[in-house]
């Protein structure tokens, strides 16, 4: 009887060894595909269009690096890009945290409906917001200085805009935690006899600060890459350094000084996503998190109802207008409100189209499925693979998805024309560059949104799994798939929206038979007459109905267990 208890024993033992070396060997697999899409549709681009600024008659010119970096035009696009990133995310931060507060402990009619309007200016092309903005805003001078810098409206145009792309970020990913804390842990410090504000410091705010954290890191490094936004508002003496690597790539022909310069840019959205990622294992692994569904509740009150006023006035002034300025626009016809600007997208006579505007809804629709597709495909894979933690290699492979948030699109889509040209990847004239491209800046939100309910799923389900027979494929499709469809309908709609919206990469690689509706409304944008502008306008607000209806559905299929990280 000893005998055999010792063999079961050592048996039991065994098994964990096997399943891990079967485990390793499968998250291997599962990396080798995102790994491979990755290093020919991003590394390779990058590296080649680096490589060609730098690299003269087979010369590395590394000394070119110091001389950029030592004329005064670049020192000072990198002062501004800098410091306009560390005022947007204070801002940000400033005005979007006591929204992630009313969302994450408040109960009300039309949260779900509120929660996707703010969402919606996260995935609107930056071109369109710009433009807003320099409507509501306009140029001269209306402020003096901040912290010792001369502003103008031009500047808090490029601010406010910045919010309102990323309010969603800071709601979603602390809200998404502070729904989840334990609201007794601070009533237990209030009844030992600290003050509200005493007890809220202690208790709470350390346990949201690696949200915070990471909340900030990701609005600096949306902010610190703004391309559209500045482009559009700031003119040539507000220029961030994905601008100037554009101005450098696009009108000045001059590859070196914008590899140069994507190599700094490089450089800081990998330190950034380095720290980011030293939060998010934090956030993970240092808090007991209760159902969020049993922490909201109506406000009770006047304090509770003045906070969730003026969340909703927040909301109003920051989101709904810029909004309902597109909206107008779109109807204030040469002749009076009307639908004159929608009807002239059915013509292509306006001559800034080989086709009707109207096509590159079509366009942009049928783009940003194929790119969902693959962003799925490939961000699925990958947060399979991250679901275990398994030391520097998979932390390093988590790094590596990030990066096409902040590494230059303009960068990306340059690369693609002058490396993707000869067989066997000669795709320069096939409609597959653009879902390939827009498919980049998917795959983030993909893992993003799908790795922390994944993690979440018991994983002694999968070793029982393992050890009935399944297979790793079968496993998954039994045993987690079932817990995150939900996430991954959510995940494919971010991708989907995000997709609609890219524009940096795209601008290079969409055919003029074939424009996508950012591209489009840039377009639009660079011509002169009313015209245009009115056909750019209703190109966006068809664009914004697009998107809210998207994540409308999305909120009907999103549950407080399914939040993720966006």
């Amino acid at each position: 009887m000893d005998l055999a208890r010792t063999e079961v024993a050592e048996g039991a033992k065994s098994r964990p060894r096997a399943g891990s070396r079967r485990g390793s060997a499968a998250r291997l697999g599962l990396m080798a595909v995102p790994v491979a899409f990755f290093a020919l549709f991003f590394a390779y681009p990058v590296t080649a269009i680096v490589g060609r600024g730098l690299r003269i008659d087979g010369v590395w010119q590394f000394g070119r690096i110091t001389d950029v970096l030592g004329q005064s035009d670049i020192r000072h696009v990198l002062w501004f890009t800098t410091w306009q990133a560390l005022a947007s995310t204070a801002l940000t931060l400033l005005v979007a945290l006591p929204g992630a507060y009313v969302f994450a402990r408040f109960e009300f009619p039309g949260k779900r409906v509120l929660r996707a309007v703010v969402t919606v200016p996260f995935v609107l092309p930056t071109v369109v917001v710009g433009t807003a903005f320099l409507a509501l805003i306009g140029r001269g001078g209306l402020f003096d200085e901040l912290w010792g810098v001369r502003l103008d409206t031009t500047v808090w145009a490029i601010l406010l805009a910045h919010v309102f792309f990323n309010y969603a970020v800071v709601v979603r990913t602390v809200g998404g935690l502070w729904s989840q804390l334990d609201p007794r842990q601070e009533e237990a410090a209030r009844m030992l006899g600290a003050s509200r504000w005493a007890a809220w410091r202690t208790v709470t705010l350390p346990a949201l600060a690696p949200a915070v954290a990471a909340a900030a890191l990701m609005v600096f490094l949306f902010t610190f890459t703004s391309f559209g936004v500045v482009q559009i508002l700031g003119g040539p003496a507000y220029s961030t350094l994905e601008v100037e690597i554009y101005r450098q790539t696009a009108q000045l022909l001059d590859l070196p000084t914008a590899a140069v310069l994507t190599l700094v840019q490089f450089a800081a959205v990998g330190l950034i996503l380095a720290i980011h990622a030293w939060t998010v294992r934090r956030r993970e692994s240092a808090l007991k998190l209760v159902d969020a569904a049993a922490v909201a509740r109506r406000p009770r009150g006047a304090g509770q109802w003045t906070l969730l006023g003026f969340v909703m006035a927040t909301v109003v002034v920051l989101i709904l207008l810029p909004l309902g300025v597109l909206v107008q626009r779109s109807f204030d016809g040469p002749d009076g409100f009307g639908f004159a600007y929608y009807k002239e997208l059915t013509s292509a006579d306006g001559g800034a189209f080989l086709v009707p505007p109207i096509e590159a809804i079509g366009n942009s629709l049928q783009y940003a499925v194929v790119a969902t597709a693959i962003a799925v495909l490939i961000g699925g894979l990958a947060a399979a693979a991250l679901t275990r933690r398994a030391g520097r290699l998979v932390r390093g492979f988590d790094a590596l998805l990030m990066l096409p948030l902040g590494v230059s699109a303009v960068t990306v889509g340059f690369g693609f024309l002058i490396t993707l040209d000869k067989p066997p990847l000669d795709l320069r004239s096939s409609w597959i560059l653009v879902p390939l491209a827009q498919a980049l800046v998917g795959v983030p939100f993909v893992v993003r949104t799908m790795l922390p309910v994944l993690r979440a799923v018991d994983g002694r389900l999968r070793e029982a799994a393992a050890v009935l027979g399944a297979s790793p494929l079968r496993a998954w499709r039994e045993v987690d798939l079932p817990m995150v469809w939900r996430a991954l309908l959510i995940a494919a709609g971010f991708a989907f929206a995000v997709s609609l919206g890219e524009f940096g990469a795209t601008v290079f690689i969409a055919r003029p038979d074939n424009p996508t509706l950012p591209v489009a409304v840039a377009r639009l944008l660079g011509r002169a007459g009313d015209l245009n502008y009115g056909q750019a306008m209703a190109l966006s607000t068809i664009l914004m109905v697009v998107c809210a209806v998207s994540l409308l559905l999305l909120e009907r299929v999103r549950t407080d267990r399914t939040t993720g990280e966006f």
